[in-house]
């Protein structure tokens, strides 16, 4: 049975190894741990999955709680996806970011078929300044 927990005061070691465990950790700084401990202690909304003591999915994001909510990072451990977990960490996001809110977020490429069936819609005007 999948726990779901909302916070981010968490242990930085199992979020890191969660990351690499589901390949977010291909595109994101893990190997800087003061980089990564910044990202999860100035996210305003994070949401957890887990099973017993095990963190299996996270879903890190930045939110006015009105608006706008742009989700960072959605990311399941490899062996727990296809669950529901990554549905049910956007879902309980929406519902976090308070009525009226728009989740946003930018997809990696190999996820870029995951989000149209989770109901996401695609919006071709984005643009980003790296």
């Amino acid at each position: 049975m999948i726990e779901y927990r909302v916070g981010n005061n968490l242990d930085l070691d199992q979020v890191i190894e969660l990351y690499r465990a589901s390949t977010l950790g291909e595109r994101r700084p893990v190997d800087e741990r003061e980089r990564m401990g910044k990202m999860l202690r100035n996210a305003n909304l994070v949401i957890t999955a887990w099973d017993g003591e095990l963190l299996v999915g996270i879903s890190r994001s930045l939110t006015d709680f009105a608006y706008a909510t742009y989700l960072s990072d959605l990311a399941v451990r490899e062996s727990y996806q296809r669950q529901g977990i990554g549905k049910e960490l956007v879902r309980r996001t929406k519902e976090e970011s308070g009525p009226g809110a728009t989740v946003i977020l930018l997809s990696a490429p190999k996820a870029v078929d995951y989000y149209p069936h989770i109901g996401m819609t695609h919006h071709p005007q984005a643009w980003i300044l790296r």
